[in-house]
């Protein structure tokens, strides 16, 4: 398997398939490289170079105690990037990694960026605070402390039901995907899982979304129960200057794994505008 070791010793586990352009994937809340299977194939069939990592406390990279903040995370990713030198990559993060990318971006620059994708993503900012009226209630946010605090298993069992639109009718449900979220929930750490809810919610990226400055696709379900449209990618793309926004009708967030079929293709024609 594949390592790099940050400054502060942080070990950091990465796939790196294929080659041609290359395509840096980074991963939602409490995943891991994993959950872009999917797309990782697709892709590198495609005639794409493919790189996704496990951030740090999640999935294979290690469980260190501190750190699990979007600053580390972008430094992370910046690390990453560097040790593989590389060039007009384009960097996909979903959820807390749309987070991510834009904090990579704002903290790095785009020397080494071609363009950036952000996929039901959390920012501009997701808690609701007196600037920020609509955003997620606190008490809900702590609701979600709470429950990885007590009996994260169990709540990472039942969190795939909304994460993937499944409580909805018609929904056509899969206990593989679901499963899957779970096993790779449980490979992390709950010390960076507890306090990620901190990171991706808490987190103001509005400054972040102004310094993009290469060609972005936001895209989002109008039906996500877990990152709200109207918080988030309705305000991203207008912050992201030139972005472009494509809603998906009746889409829940995790969009990439039950309308792979979909989403894939769009962002292939994404890629060779």
């Amino acid at each position: 398997m594949s390592y790099i070791t940050t400054k502060d010793g942080t070990q950091i586990f990465y796939k790196d398939w294929g080659t041609g352009q290359p395509i840096v994937f980074s991963h939602g809340w409490p995943l891991s490289s994993d959950d872009w299977d999917t797309q990782m194939l697709y892709f590198v069939q495609q005639g794409y170079r493919v790189i996704a990592h496990d951030r740090r406390g999640h999935g294979r990279s290690s469980q260190v105690s501190t750190g699990h903040d979007m600053n580390h995370y972008a430094d992370d990713l910046a690390a990453l990037t560097t040790h593989l030198d590389l060039q007009k990559a384009i960097h996909v993060g979903h959820s807390t990694g749309g987070g991510e990318v834009a904090r990579y971006i704002a903290r790095h620059g785009t020397r080494r960026v071609a363009k950036a994708v952000l996929i039901s993503a959390v920012p501009p900012l997701m808690a609701k605070t007196a600037a920020n009226p609509n955003g997620v209630p606190m008490e809900v946010l702590d609701g979600i402390r709470s429950a990885v605090a007590t009996n994260r298993a169990q709540f990472f069992k039942d969190f795939p039901t909304v994460f993937y639109g499944f409580n909805r009718p018609g929904a056509k449900v899969s206990d593989g995907i679901a499963l899957h979220w779970w096993a790779q929930g449980m490979m992390g750490s709950i010390q960076a899982h507890y306090e990620g809810i901190k990171a991706f919610s808490e987190t103001d990226q509005t400054e972040d979304l102004k310094k993009i400055d290469v060609p972005t696709l936001v895209m989002h379900g109008d039906d996500d129960q877990v990152v709200p449209i109207a918080i988030s990618s309705e305000l991203s793309a207008k912050l992201v200057k030139g972005a472009t926004l494509k809603v998906y009708k009746g889409y829940p967030h995790g969009m990439c794994a039950t309308n792979a079929d979909v989403i894939n293709p769009d962002l292939l024609a994404f890629f060779k505008s």
